[in-house]
């Protein structure tokens, strides 16, 4: 590890007071100390589309269900509003590949209309989700960017899962939505 970073990955320590009996039955404090890792997953692509109209698409959140792999079977739970706004809360249901079912409540922490938006996980998964979603006009098109920082659970072991299967199935999913943007509004030329 160089610098506080492993394959781009941020450490965040936290310090923890553990109390432990010592022999003479005094209590004692000792620091331990806990890694817990913010992951980063950060995705650009450009689309032959005005900013507005990639805006139109990815404002609204029955979409999700156009640019989700199949397998994982997305299912808004409710209504859902025609356009995202800050302070949506989303509730939804997905199936994570070995893992079964997942039901996620997800806030839009802000909205800067026709550029971008951020959505927060408030219950699913992961011990901390923000998704910033970005959209910037550039020569022949519209970049879109998501960036995504999240916490995986459970400590060590959640640092484990995520090298093994998180990433994967994060990076997975982000691949697909590349695809299916490319599918609906052009490869840019």
């Amino acid at each position: 590890m160089r610098g506080g970073e492993c394959l781009g990955v941020s450490y965040i320590l936290f310090y923890l007071q553990n109390s432990i009996s010592s022999r003479g039955g005094c209590e004692e404090y000792q620091s331990l100390i806990v890694y817990q890792t913010v992951h980063h997953l950060h995705q650009t692509q450009t689309l032959p589309v005005a900013r507005k109209d990639l805006w139109q698409f990815i404002s609204v959140p029955q979409n999700l269900n156009r640019i989700t792999p199949p397998d994982m079977a997305f299912e808004i739970i409710g209504e859902s509003p025609e356009k995202t706004y800050a302070g949506l809360l989303l509730e939804y249901r997905v199936k994570i590949p070995l893992l079964g079912w997942s039901t996620w409540l997800t806030e839009i922490k802000y909205v800067e209309e026709g550029f971008s938006f951020m959505d927060e996980q408030r219950v699913g998964p992961y011990k901390l989700w923000l998704h910033t979603h970005k959209l910037e006009a550039v020569e022949g098109g519209t970049q879109m960017t998501d960036d995504i920082r999240y916490l995986v659970p459970l400590g060590p072991l959640g640092l484990l899962a995520n090298i093994l299967f998180v990433r994967r199935t994060l990076q997975r999913v982000f691949d697909y939505r590349k695809v299916k943007l490319e599918e609906i509004f052009g490869k840019p030329g």
